[in-house]
């Protein structure tokens, strides 16, 4: 693991401290014809090297190099612009992978699966899925018949209450099973604060009825879910 964690912190020192903004715009538009390019995936192999404190590590270094260009070579060529966070997270996934493989070899560590399919953590990473999309689509239909018309019309970032409703239940839900209520209640009263300007210049009382009906359902479907996970901990 500690070998996993230099090379990682070698990979945020390359990828996101060295690198600047004309590093980007330059591999984006030159790809293999950018100096920066090569000089971003030398520098990775380097900082490995520098990091780990271990000339016997030169081949791996080698690998990261190329792995590194070859994924971000791939990223600038088959990416359109408008799946451009998508490809971020994939590409840095693929480069933590390549990562991980390379400390497990080193290592000589192997994947501890029943861990990962153990019954608790097949109960943590179902609670963690059903809080994500399939919540929302149950809260959407849930409040569908509260909907007010003008609900349509309001400016807001595109999927915006959606991933805050996300993000609300993942937190309310971690809070709940390491015990900490009180940090759901600084969470409520937080984006109560934040929706207070929105509601009070709205002057729609069917709006802010609704808006409470699924801020409420949100978090309330996280605590009960945080305090049904716990309950299922102790039976298994």
């Amino acid at each position: 693991m500690i070998v996993f964690i230099k090379l990682l912190i070698a990979h945020l020192l390359g990828d996101f401290i060295f690198q600047s903004n004309s590093f980007v715009k330059e591999k984006e538009e030159k790809k293999e014809r950018s100096l920066k390019l090569y000089f971003h995936v030398i520098l990775h192999g380097v900082l490995s090297l520098i990091i780990l404190w271990d000339i016997s590590f030169w081949k791996n270094a080698i690998i990261i190099s190329v792995t590194h260009l070859a994924i971000d070579l791939g990223k600038v060529y088959f990416t359109p612009k408008k799946w451009k966070r998508e490809s971020f997270l994939v590409d840095q996934f693929l480069h933590l992978l390549v990562l991980a493989i390379i400390s497990l070899s080193i290592t000589q560590t192997s994947i501890n699966y029943h861990l990962l399919m153990n019954n608790h953590s097949v109960i943590f990473f179902a609670f963690l899925l059903f809080l994500t999309k399939p919540s929302s689509i149950f809260i959407k239909i849930f409040i569908s018949k509260w909907t007010p018309e003008k609900t349509a019309k309001i400016d807001s970032l595109e999927s915006a209450g959606n991933w805050i409703g996300i993000l609300e239940r993942l937190l309310i839900f971690v809070f709940i099973i390491i015990g900490k209520f009180e940090a759901v209640g600084f969470l409520l009263a937080a984006k109560s604060i934040f929706r207070f300007g929105d509601l009070k210049e709205g002057n729609d009382r069917k709006l802010t009825e609704y808006i409470l009906i699924g801020t409420l359902s949100s978090f309330g479907t996280a605590i009960i879910a945080g305090i049904l996970y716990n309950y299922l901990q102790g039976i298994y």
